[in-house]
C-alpha cells in the first residue's frame, strides 16, 4: 500500500467517480468557487452564481455545512458526508477523511478553530472543538470530543479526548519510505 502524503495533496481522492458523488460534487463546487472567486466580468459573475447554485444543491443533499471559502487542502475525502459540519476558518491538510457527523468548531471561550494536519482520519460524530492542532497522520476515534492538540501519529478517542496510542503503522511506513529516497 502506497504512503499517503501530509504534504503533496492527491487530488484523484476528490475526483467525483459517478455522477451521483455527493461529497466529491460538494467539493467540487468549493473548488470551482476558488478558481473563479478574483475574477471579473459578466461571465465570470453568471459562472460564480451557478456554482453557488451547484454547492446549495450538493449541501442540501449531503446535509453538510461546509462554506465556499474554507481553507481545505487537496485530497479531502468525504466517504460519508451527511452532517459534516467546518467552521469557515478551520485548516484542513491535505489528504485528510471525514466521516459523517464530524465538526470542527470553536467554543464559547475562544473564536479560534481547529488546524488538522495533512493525513488526518476522523471518525463518524467526532468534534473538534477550539482552538487546537491535530498533528499529520493522526487517527481521531469515532464519537471523540477534541479539545486540546494531538501530536503526530497520535491515536485519540474519548470524551474528553485522550492519547490512548500511536498510528505505528503509518510511521513505519513513512520512515521506509524516507529510506529509500535517501
Amino acid at each position: 500500500m502506497a504512503v499517503v502524503s501530509a504534504q503533496d495533496p492527491d487530488w484523484t481522492r476528490e475526483t467525483p467517480r459517478q455522477f451521483w458523488d455527493p461529497g466529491r460534487k460538494l467539493l467540487k463546487a468549493i473548488r470551482d468557487h476558488k478558481k473563479i472567486e478574483r475574477q471579473s466580468g459578466l461571465i465570470a459573475n453568471i459562472r460564480r452564481k451557478m456554482i453557488r447554485l451547484r454547492h446549495r444543491f450538493w449541501s442540501t443533499i449531503t446535509g453538510c455545512d461546509i462554506a465556499l471559502g474554507c481553507d481545505i487542502g487537496g485530497g479531502l475525502l468525504l466517504p460519508h458526508p451527511q452532517g459534516v459540519v467546518i467552521h469557515p476558518d478551520a485548516k484542513i491538510g491535505p489528504n485528510c477523511l471525514l466521516m459523517h457527523q464530524t465538526t470542527l468548531g470553536t467554543v464559547a471561550s475562544s473564536k479560534s478553530t481547529p488546524r488538522l494536519g495533512g493525513h488526518v482520519d476522523v471518525g463518524a460524530g467526532a468534534k473538534i472543538l477550539g482552538d487546537i492542532t491535530i498533528g499529520d497522520h493522526c487517527l481521531i476515534g469515532a464519537n471523540a470530543v477534541v479539545t486540546r492538540n494531538v501530536e503526530q501519529f497520535d491515536i485519540a478517542a474519548g470524551v474528553p479526548a485522550k492519547t490512548i496510542g500511536r498510528n505505528d503503522k503509518a510511521e513505519a511506513e513513512i520512515l521506509a519510505a524516507n529510506k529509500k529516497i535517501s
